[in-house]
């Protein structure tokens, strides 16, 4: 094997040893990651893990739209969305997107990874401020990171500590929130963020991830319900492979702000386009909400449902805003424990642990989807009940 020596000792040693001391700090504190294949039947599990808020995942039409698109267009998108990337069925999904959620115009990216980065890099130039909330999402913090802006990070859901940021700061400006946080499932005082950033002159940046589908009049969005649909100094990214069931991202805003984008956000341009197949499963799944709106409060409805079974239980579960459940551990040991033994009654959770939450502490986090019936919700609550830790 190939090794290198050191310049003063002579001694040798291989590029990624250090590799197996990270191995091993992460074994001692329990944090070890590892990936397990789902079966395509899902193993007879109930699910209570993905993203799939809505239950669309499998519907019939989302798949078929999917099939369909790739028929048509292939099985992907063969190039960059300024090259050979762009299909009628990006530019049909973009207008549809727009419409629904209340804004001029919507730019597509091959995820919604990739779209936060484009919206943050793009619209945070060097000589201007970034407002970060705390608990935002990694590819917010990587966007922050990217950008040639000066980053400042705020307390979580703090109006008061924006304004105190923007007030300090001589220049253009944005702040950036998830609308609803990943972890907890609490959502952003959205109107009040608003209302701050219009007093300084910022822009304001949301990631409607787990918003979309879920609030919002018939699950247009949080951004729709703090009535900033349309705003001009607003700009949404959003994600398809959650109340959609598909894949992929996008930019909603202004349609100078999506030009922009178009011209200047390397994710955008540099990256292949979103797959066809996506597009069709995520425009069938748009179109499907359009028709059945009572899907987003019957997402909002199991989610405070499984929140009133299991305080009733003793759990320290938190209130949701939307469609997250989060439930608290003691550690990250008994958490992965905890979401093992569920796994084993039949049921599956997501498990959050250091370093993926920001406040350090590990939950079982549970999806609200619509699909669930209320002899599903009873069923759930009992396996999480039965195997917490004591």
């Amino acid at each position: 094997m190939s090794t290198n020596s050191h310049p003063v000792t002579g001694a040798t040693r291989a590029p990624f040893d250090w590799l197996d001391e990270q191995a091993g700090l992460r074994a001692d504190a329990g944090l070890v990651r590892t990936l397990r294949p789902r079966a395509a039947d899902a193993g007879g599990l109930l699910d209570l893990a993905s993203n799939d808020y809505l239950g669309l995942t499998r519907h019939p039409e989302v798949t078929e739209g999917a099939a369909e698109a790739a028929r048509r267009w292939g099985g992907g998108a063969t190039g960059s969305r300024l090259v050979t990337g762009s299909t009628e069925l990006h530019a049909e999904l973009e207008r549809e997107l727009a419409d629904f959620c209340g804004f001029e115009a919507a730019l597509v990216f091959s995820s919604g990874y990739a779209a936060n980065l484009a919206a943050v890099t793009a619209l945070a130039p060097h000589g201007s401020l970034i407002v970060s909330d705390a608990g935002n999402h990694a590819s917010l913090i990587d966007g922050c990171r990217l950008a040639r802006a000066a980053t400042q990070v705020v307390p979580h859901s703090d109006p008061e500590a924006v304004r105190k940021t923007l007030d300090a700061h001589d220049g253009p400006a944005v702040m950036v929130s998830d609308s609803v946080f990943s972890v907890d499932g609490d959502a952003a005082p959205l109107a009040e963020l608003a209302e701050v950033c219009r007093e300084f002159g910022a822009g304001l940046i949301v990631d409607d991830a787990h918003g979309l589908g879920v609030l919002g009049d018939g699950g247009r969005g949080a951004p729709h319900a703090a009535g900033l649909a349309g705003a001009a100094d607003t700009v949404v990214t959003l994600t398809l492979s959650k109340s959609f069931g598909s894949q992929g991202g996008a930019v909603l805003g202004p349609a100078k702000v999506i030009d922009h984008l178009v011209n200047a956000a390397r994710t955008f341009i540099f990256d292949t386009g979103l797959a066809p197949a996506a597009a069709g499963a995520a425009l069938a799944a748009l179109r499907l909400l359009r028709r059945e709106p009572e899907r987003a409060a019957r997402a909002r409805q199991v989610a405070a449902e499984l929140h009133r079974r299991l305080t009733a239980e003793g759990l320290s579960a938190v209130r949701p805003d939307a469609a997250v459940v989060s439930v608290r551990a003691p550690a990250p040991e008994s958490a992965v424990r905890w979401a093992a033994e569920c796994r084993a009654a039949g049921l599956a959770v997501g498990c959050f642990r250091p370093p993926s939450v920001p406040d350090g502490i590990s939950r079982l986090r549970l999806t609200a989807r619509a699909d669930l019936t209320d002899e599903q919700i009873a069923d759930a609550v009992r396996v999480i009940s039965r195997t917490a830790p004591r």
